[in-house]
Order: structure tokens, then sequence, then C-alpha cells
């Protein structure tokens, strides 16, 4: 079978991403699978949910997987053990429980102290990986080590589908269509229905559903915006010569833990919060930048990191997170690693950020920018450091009226 001929198979299995790793001597049944430093693979790979397990002597995230193996006949025989260990005090993953209650797997290949192997792992929309591994002596893996020097995300190579653009070629799509965009100056506001019909858009939020109007994506079509595997992601500014100096919502994942869970939103903000300072009667406010170790002066609660250690930039526990205590160390509110975790891993491993203006007057309009930002490396530890440094902040806006 030649490369072409694999590509083929996954396409065929109706397979959206192809993504592709030598493997190491080590690379085996009993270490697992190198998936690369840090947690950068987890937005790579769908998961079903991100669990903290405290071993004796360590403390490790797990993920199950959706996964299965691809025969050479086109067929798919699932491996139900597979899952993503995520050890924090390297940190690294690595695909562990692949052959485990698995008839038809790669066994023979996937015992240990081969070089020149290739696995290939296939991505699907709705959350499936499927995995082949090409032989040492393979024309899939001769083909392989001629044509690709070196990885294009993390330890992976990406690899075009017959129906997909490669990664350079989506790259230079999603920048030609942005130019043209931000070429037509003012856009009436717009969204694009699932059936492609033009409707108009008259809310605080169109000028993220205008921009994917044009960009071909219809509302609703996915949990993110994705053209040809890019997030795209747009931002209000005042200048379009100064795109980095408007705040950008990461995430936007409610407290797990602390009185706000406990208690109920309306309660924490009874305690917590303050009067309005523009003097709205009968409205209490919870709101204001909060960063790791500063106590807010409307609050009085302090941001803290539990079990992240900001020199060596590693979790030290993966049962930690993030926390807003008062002066007491009362837990106001805290956000668990793990959720949080799970939640960043929904976030694109590419992402294009396009500064927007918008008017009302003569009607609601939208132009963008003509300096986009474009990000590749998503993983959750550059969260975390962004946190610990003050550049990533909380910024609620919680309001109680009545």
């Amino acid at each position: 079978m030649a490369l072409a001929d694999l590509q083929g198979l996954f396409a065929d299995a109706g397979y959206d991403r192809l993504y592709a790793k030598p493997l190491s001597k080590n690379d085996d049944r009993k270490h697992g699978v190198y998936f690369g430093p840090g947690f950068e693979a987890l937005n790579l790979f769908p998961n079903q949910g991100v669990v903290a397990v405290s071993r004796r002597k360590d403390s490790i995230f797990k993920s199950k997987l959706n996964f299965g193996w691809l025969l050479e006949n086109g067929a798919v025989t699932p491996a139900p053990n597979a899952q993503l260990i995520l050890y924090p005090q390297y940190p690294e993953v690595r695909l562990s429980g692949f052959l485990r209650g698995c008839s038809s797997a790669p066994s023979a290949l996937m015992s240990g102290g081969m070089t020149n192997r290739v696995i290939f792992l296939g991505v699907i929309s709705r959350g499936e990986i499927v995995g082949f591994v090409a032989a040492p002596r393979s024309q899939v893996a001769a083909e392989f080590r001629a044509k690709f020097l070196r990885p294009t995300i993390g330890v992976f190579f990406e690899l075009p589908l017959p129906h997909t653009l490669g990664a350079a070629a989506a790259r230079r799509k999603l920048m030609r269509e942005l130019r043209r965009i931000s070429q037509l100056g003012w856009i009436d506001s717009k969204q694009l229905a699932s059936t492609g019909a033009l409707l108009p858009c008259n809310a605080l939020q169109c000028g993220g559903l205008t921009l994917e109007a044009e960009l071909g994506i219809p509302k609703n079509s996915r949990a993110e915006p994705d053209f040809h595997g890019w997030e795209v992601k747009q931002h209000n500014v005042a200048n379009f010569d100064r795109v980095g100096s408007a705040a950008i919502t990461l995430m936007t994942p409610e407290p797990t833990g602390g009185y706000y869970q406990d208690q109920g939103p309306a309660a924490f903000v009874r305690k917590f919060g303050y009067a309005d300072k523009s003097g709205v009667v009968d409205r209490l406010n919870f709101g204001g930048v909060h960063r790791i170790g500063h106590r807010h002066s409307s609050t009085h609660l302090i941001l803290t990191l539990m079990g992240y250690d900001e020199v060596r930039g590693v979790i030290t526990d993966s049962k930690g997170a993030i926390e807003l205590l008062n002066d007491r160390g009362v837990i106001a509110a805290s956000w668990k690693f793990d959720g949080l975790l799970e939640h960043w891993t929904r976030k694109h491993a590419k992402a294009a950020f396009v500064p927007s203006q918008g008017r009302t007057d003569p009607r609601r309009q939208y132009r963008y920018g003509h300096q986009v930002r474009m990000a590749i490396g998503t993983d959750f530890l550059r969260f975390l450091k962004g946190m610990a440094n003050g550049m990533v902040y909380y910024d609620p806006g919680i309001k109680l009226e009545q």
C-alpha cells in the first residue's frame, strides 16, 4: 500500500484531519506513545472528559478517547480502553491502553524495540480518532520519511486528505478571505442560516456572525467557528493599527466550587458584590479585573493559583484550582484544573483573531481590520502561565437586580 492509498482510506472513512508521528523504540504498549511536551495534544485529539487522579507518588490527569484502529480493508476495530495520560510533573502527554480489549490491534508492531515505524491518526468532527501503524520497511513508512521532514504541530505532522486542504494551503486561503473581507469596508450585519440563506442580524454578537457569514460558516453549525481547521474569532477594537490594545475573552466557565457553587450566584453577589457605582437603584454588581495575588478594591477578594509552581511552570497537584479567597481564607469561588483543562481542550489548535468595529447609524454594520493575529500551540499550561504573570485575568460582569 502506498501513502496515497492510506490517505484515501482515511478519507473514505470520513475523517477530516490526519496526523502522523514517527515512533521511537520506547513508543510501545508498556510506555505508551509519546504525544509531546506540555498539554497541546489535547487540542488536536478530541476526548471524553478530563479527570484528575491522585496516586501514591504523584498526581496525573486521564482523558478517555473514542479510539479505534483502521484496518487495510477500511474497517475500524474499536480500542475501548484507549486514553490520554497527562503527566503534569514533566509535563507531557502519552497515549495509553490502545491495545487492551482490541483483538485486531497492531500488537506486534507496538511491542517495542522497533525503529522506523510511523503512526497515523485520523480525527473526525464528531470526536472519533482512528489509528494506523506503518511497519518499518513498508512503502507507507518509506514514502512518509522521504516527504515529511519537520513536524507542523507539536511532535505531529499534519497530512492533507483528498477532500481537505493541507496546512499551508488552508492558512493561505484564510488569509486571502480575511483580506477580501477587510477590503469590503462596512458590511451590513447578517448571519448565515444552516439552510444557506443570508438573514439580517440585530444583536450584540452580530460582529462574529457577520464575519462567519462572509466566510461561509453557518450559525450554530459547530461549537466553534471553523474554517479549514482554523478557529476564527473577532474582537472589537478602537483602532485597527493597535489590535493588541483590546482584551480578548478566552473562555467563560462558571465556578465549580466555593460559595458560588454551594449557595448559588444570587447569594454569591449578595455576599461579595457591591452597590452599583453609577447610582442604579436596587442593583448589586460583582465585577472588575482580578489578577493573581492582588486584592480587589471593590470585591475585597484575592485570586490565587493552588497547585501550580509559577517558577517551573508546572502543575504540582492535579486536583488544584484557581481560587477566589476573602481575607479569612474563605473560598468565594473556584475553578478546578481538570474542569478548566476540559473546557480548554474545546479550543482549536489554530486560531485567527480578527479586529472589528461596529456602528448602528445608518444601520447596524461591521468592518474588519487589515492586521490579524494567527495563533498556534493552544496549551493549557500557557493559560496558567498567563494567569500567573497577570497577562490573563478574571473579569466577571455579574449583576443582581430587584
